[in-house]
């Protein structure tokens, strides 16, 4: 099994950040660019991958009371992720992801995975950024 975990710190309400974070409609504006989720009965749902051009069934769960989203694949159970939004005072908020593959050859490797989740965060905080400063002006 291999893990990765990345976070960042957004300049919002931990709710806030968790509502962007949640919404399946907006998760293409901050996932990577390759994937696209698409909800069916929830938990279920399917991801699409681009550059495989492979849907792959997975469920997604939202646990706002946690303010922690957590999802994995369906059928094979290689891969697994989570992703909490956590307050840190002043108005601001870290959020983590964490992924874990458990079958080698469903891990795209260090580096790809990380530029990935790098990537995702930023998108992630130009979206909560966008939303927040919009909501405050």
């Amino acid at each position: 099994m291999t893990e990765y975990e990345r976070s960042r710190t957004m300049p919002a309400q931990p709710e806030h950040v968790f509502d962007q974070v949640a919404n399946i409609d907006q998760m293409g504006d901050w996932l990577p660019r390759d994937l696209h989720v698409r909800a069916e009965e929830l938990p279920a749902v399917t991801v699409h991958e681009d550059r495989t051009d492979e849907d792959t069934a997975a469920l997604l769960r939202a646990r706002r009371d946690q303010m922690r989203l957590e999802w994995g694949t369906r059928a094979q159970g290689t891969y697994t992720g989570w992703l909490q939004v956590a307050g840190i005072g002043s108005g601001a908020s870290e959020v983590t992801v964490h992924l874990s593959f458990f079958d080698d050859s469903h891990d795209p490797g260090e580096k790809q995975v990380g530029d990935a989740l790098d990537a995702s965060l930023r998108r992630l905080e130009d979206q909560v950024r966008l939303r927040f400063d919009t909501a405050a002006g």
